[in-house]
């Protein structure tokens, strides 16, 4: 599922079809529930009255509330169907709402910077007077939001609570739409960096810095450099953690060092349904190849002990060819 094709949909359908696997792109915007279409009431354009058997969501289009909430309805339908969804839509839910992601980040002990979010401009006001008192800065950032447009930071400057009436005053939330998002500024080393983490199925896979970018803000679409990364301890485990709470298949993770504790790095953000063009380009590993793997092998296992037997007699016919020829 995808509202466009490009460099990852091509590299995901070559993998596919790697493995013998057909796979088409669809836009969830072009998808609709139909309770006369029989047998099941959905209807995915090329499929007929027929499901595919797995589906990978790659990329759902903005939209009014309500047409994102049908096109997040027809992947609950889909797994409603039987259809396995890598990553399903309840878990995107949980990574495309910040709020929700910070929510589950500190219920279930991942370290995360303080994080406020609510309706009211007093509250977040006076959380940021509290917070610039204390010398430090928040970032204000719209709920649903990627690639860090829209982020704002404000509160105290070089650590000193600016006088009130050259604070930085709480913006109007109206380009949020009405929702104040707060996190607390964590301020890291010089150059800025943050870390980009995929984990896949559980496990940590590849791992970039980003470093520079649009002045304090480090993601590839804003400009920033990648730089490989080592996946040491703290880091994978961290990143494994946060997409555990979330429930997702596969996740970009994106931390930051803990200017107080070397051990211990904060979660950012957790992206459910991640772009890798920056860490592919510093990194051996087959990103695309790595997914579809994950998905066939966990989400398949009739088409995997399928896949598998194909390739055990085609090894055999290959050997048996080979005797015959000595």
């Amino acid at each position: 599922m995808t509202d466009e094709t490009g460099w990852h949909t091509g590299r995901l359908k070559k993998a596919f079809r790697a493995r013998g696997a057909e796979a088409r792109c669809i836009d969830l915007a072009d998808c609709r529930i139909d309770t006369t279409w029989q047998p099941h009431g959905l209807v995915l354009p090329g499929f007929g009255h027929t499901l595919p058997d797995a589906v990978f969501v790659r990329g759902i289009a903005g939209g009014t509330f309500e047409q994102v909430t049908l096109r997040l309805g027809i992947l609950h339908a889909l797994r409603e169907s039987g259809v396995p969804v890598y990553n399903d839509a309840r878990a995107i839910e949980r990574s495309v709402d910040k709020s929700m992601t910070s929510f589950l980040l500190h219920r279930h002990g991942v370290p995360t910077p303080a994080t406020w979010a609510g309706e009211s401009a007093a509250f977040a006001q006076r959380v940021l007077m509290r917070e610039a008192a204390a010398g430090r800065q928040v970032v204000l950032k719209p709920l649903f939001g990627s690639q860090g447009h829209g982020l704002k930071r404000l509160g105290a400057h070089g650590g000193v609570l600016r006088a009130p009436s050259r604070l930085s005053p709480l913006p109007s939330l109206k380009p949020f739409a009405q929702v104040a998002y707060l996190q607390r500024f964590i301020d890291g080393e010089r150059p800025g960096f943050d870390w980009r983490v995929l984990v896949i199925g559980g496990r940590a896979v590849a791992a970039m810095r980003r470093v520079g970018g649009k002045g304090w803000i480090h993601n590839f679409a804003q400009g920033a450099a990648c730089e490989a990364a080592e996946l040491e301890a703290p880091l994978t485990q961290t990143a494994v953690r946060a997409t555990e709470a979330l429930g997702l298949d596969y996740a970009g993770v994106d931390l930051i060092p803990d200017p107080h504790n070397a051990a211990r790095p904060l979660v950012l953000e957790v992206n459910g349904v991640a772009a890798w063009r920056g860490l592919q380009s510093v990194t051996s590993i087959d990103v695309a190849a790595a997914l579809v793997d994950d998905l066939l092998f966990r989400k398949l296992p009739a088409q995997r002990d399928a896949l598998a037997l194909a390739l055990a007699l085609a090894r055999s016919d290959d050997a048996g060819a080979a005797r015959g020829a000595a």
